[in-house]
């Protein structure tokens, strides 16, 4: 395994854990209505260890490190409205408002990105 390899590789496991942060975050508090905030330090780790982990798969130029950037494009999107969600849920839970809809939109929204990754060919 090279350098590269490795620090492709421990990103890949803090983008995860950033999504787990979300999802499980999600779960954790749906009944309060409040966003938390591993779920916005989640969503935002989704974004820097996303565009680090496209930059790397980009330079390395192999067969196992390919960008599809019609994907890529879209899991972006769907990775900043995400972080819009959770960084507005936050602000709200944070005034002591409800931020139900905002914590469902960031936690169904990193549940759809995983759908993206995992199913789009």
């Amino acid at each position: 395994m090279t350098a590269m390899d490795l620090v492709y590789n421990l990103l890949v496991v803090l983008h995860l854990l950033g999504m787990a942060a979300i999802v499980g975050g999600w779960i954790a508090v749906r009944s309060g209505r409040t966003v938390i905030a591993p779920v916005v330090w989640g969503a935002r780790a989704q974004i820097v260890t996303g565009v680090l982990l496209v930059g790397i798969a980009s330079a390395i130029k192999d067969d196992e490190h390919t960008v599809n950037n019609t994907k890529i494009a879209v899991k972006l999107l769907i990775a900043l409205v995400v972080a819009a969600m959770a960084e507005i849920g936050h602000a709200r839970s944070k005034r002591g408002e409800d931020a139900g809809t905002f914590l469902d939109v960031a936690g169904g929204g990193a549940v759809v990105n995983v759908g993206v990754a995992a199913l789009w060919a």
